[in-house]
């Protein structure tokens, strides 16, 4: 038998749905909406909600947003402290920053960026995410930021430093016996000035339980994407990196820190003359520096000047093995070099200096090394 169907019925229960339909777009086009909640929305709409909840009942069910605190300080970098706060307020999460005192203040970007913190150290309420960026200041062991770094971390979830924001969080001990990283040009430094800490060129982000460190600038925002992952599942941090338009890879394939100019120790270069343009380039297996200086000196005096820094440099506490560098003249103004790094692997390459034509005051210093196993 074939019921008549009844129209006005039929558009009832169209129109039952068009509050569930009408709630779930308006939370798709908030920017602070988590995306842990869209697939809430969308089963609760697709699946038989044919009304919105009550005000109560979405209270009740939506989690308290974490508390992020990013520490700014004069001289802050820029893409330190924002990468992370756009990653983690797209999260949902509550962002503020915290400084010593509420003065503005000057970013690394100069006078052309203030920013005025929200809290001191002294009422700044405790966080789930600590972010340390790095920039013109690192906290002494005896500073109230280090002191206010240690007070938060007893009850945080995760403390996270960015580039050299490393050397702060390694004033406070917390990282003694961890592995960690920072900006590719620091690297060194924090093996010479911390040797209870195990530090790591190769990784872009480092996750050592409750304490995450991240490499220079840009790594920050992997490390936030990161933080997310863990907390509120890869998904989420997904969603994060999709609305910020980043291609976010969690383990990714270029890490500034472990190119190869790392084994390339750096010389002083007043003692050869005016710098005037330099390029480098390369990979982890090779690398290319050139420097075009003015120089009194002839070509000739030049290069043993050059050679002569480049031997000191080399002798030097570094990261290759001590007594495996050795340099010998393979020209009038060329020498080959090779050396070993502390992983055993050999190197070697060459040093030159080339006149420049139409100015005999002008010389082009180029080093090249390359991995030779």
């Amino acid at each position: 038998m074939i019921h008549s169907v009844n129209p006005k019925a039929i558009a009832a229960c169209f129109l039952s749905y068009i509050p569930g339909f009408l709630g779930m777009f308006h939370m798709l086009i908030c920017r602070n909406l988590r995306p842990g909640m869209l697939s809430v929305a969308a089963a609760a709409v697709l699946f038989g909600a044919s009304a919105p909840a009550s005000a109560g009942q979405i209270a009740a069910a939506a989690p308290v947003p974490k508390k992020v605190a990013i520490l700014i300080f004069d001289g802050v970098q820029t893409i330190d402290y924002s990468g992370p706060y756009e990653v983690f307020a797209d999260a949902g999460y509550e962002v503020y920053t915290v400084a010593a005192t509420k003065n503005p203040i000057t970013t690394a970007a100069g006078d052309g960026l203030k920013l005025t913190p929200k809290y001191i150290f002294s009422d700044a309420p405790q966080a789930d995410i600590v972010v340390i960026p790095g920039g013109g200041y690192e906290a002494p062991s005896d500073s109230a930021a280090a002191a206010w770094i240690k007070r938060q971390h007893v009850h945080d979830q995760h403390t996270m430093s960015v580039c050299n924001g490393a050397f702060t969080l390694a004033n406070t001990g917390l990282l003694n016996g961890l592995r960690a990283t920072t900006t590719a040009g620091n690297m060194l430094r924090m093996r010479q000035t911390y040797p209870l800490i195990k530090v790591v060129n190769d990784e872009r982000v480092i996750d050592d339980g409750k304490i995450i460190t991240t490499a220079g600038l840009s790594a920050g925002i992997d490390g936030a994407l990161h933080v997310v992952a863990v907390m509120d599942g890869e998904d989420a941090a997904r969603s994060v990196a999709l609305g910020i338009e980043y291609d976010w890879q969690p383990n990714p394939p270029y890490v500034r820190g472990a190119l190869a100019d790392r084994l390339v120790p750096g010389i002083d270069p007043g003692a050869i003359g005016e710098s005037i343009a330099g390029r480098r380039k390369g990979d982890k297996d090779h690398w290319e520096r050139a420097t075009w200086f003015k120089s009194k000196l002839s070509a000739p005096e030049l290069f043993s000047v050059v050679q002569t820094a480049y031997q000191k440099a080399y002798a030097a506490d570094g990261l290759w093995r001590p007594g495996s560098f050795r340099m010998a003249s393979s020209g009038p103004l060329e020498a080959a070099l090779s050396f070993d790094d502390q992983d055993g692997h050999h190197w070697q390459g060459a040093l030159t200096v080339e006149p420049t034509a139409g100015d005999a005051h002008q010389f082009l210093v180029r080093l090249v090394t390359a991995r030779a196993n």
